[in-house]
């Protein structure tokens, strides 16, 4: 895998339901490294941290492929690198492949594979249309979330390596499929609530379904 793109953003304001709100979903390409500290990317912009940033948050990448099968449904937008939100655009990002408990070496940074990417407004405010988020939701190619096991700088080109490969088979796809599913697959449950990487909260809210 290797990263395409290094995005930030400055901040933008949006206007949803009549209040004016500061969102970090618009961010664009750097050419400069951005550094992954523990609970977000330096000189980034994380508005709502209740929500974004932090510790199981603290970095977004995305799929550079899937950026093909969403410029065909979304032609009509000006599309560049970090049209996702993503800090990280990376070539090879594979969610039905990708554990969640992975470890990979990106540029000087070790991060750990923590969960996927679950959709809001405010994607639906980048995209310019709510009908996004069932789309995002359906596709079930979401990106993931990583925490950051050491800080570093990450460069436009660097390569993301695996460094350890969790024992607990529950891959990014899959988790995210099951957190929408209406019909929860056991197999699936019990594997989320042995994997000790995902945040605990996540783990805490499936329990119901056992």
């Amino acid at each position: 895998m290797k990263v395409i793109a290094t995005n930030i953003s400055k901040g933008t304001t949006i206007n949803w339901h009549g209040k004016e709100e500061k969102t970090g979903i618009f961010k664009t390409p750097t050419t400069a490294p951005i550094f992954l500290s523990k609970t977000d990317v330096e000189k980034d912009t994380v508005v709502d941290r209740k929500y974004h940033g932090g510790l199981d948050k603290a970095c977004y990448l995305f799929s550079a492929e899937e950026y093909t099968y969403w410029k065909e449904l979304y032609s009509n937008l000006d599309w560049d690198w970090g049209m996702f939100g993503e800090n990280l655009s990376i070539e090879g990002l594979d969610e039905a492949q990708i554990r969640i408990g992975d470890i990979y070496r990106i540029g000087s940074a070790l991060v750990q594979i923590s969960q996927p990417r679950e959709p809001c407004y405010k994607l639906g405010v980048r995209f310019q249309t709510q009908n996004i988020l069932k789309q995002f939701i359906d596709r079930s190619y979401p990106g993931t979330y990583v925490r950051i096991l050491e800080e570093g700088l990450v460069s436009q080109g660097d390569s993301m390596i695996l460094e350890e490969q969790s024992e607990n088979s529950l891959t990014v796809q899959q988790f995210y499929i099951l957190l929408f599913a209406k019909t929860k697959s056991k197999e699936l449950l019990h594997l989320a609530m042995k994997n000790k990487a995902l945040p605990l909260k996540k783990r805490e809210s499936l329990e119901k379904y056992l």
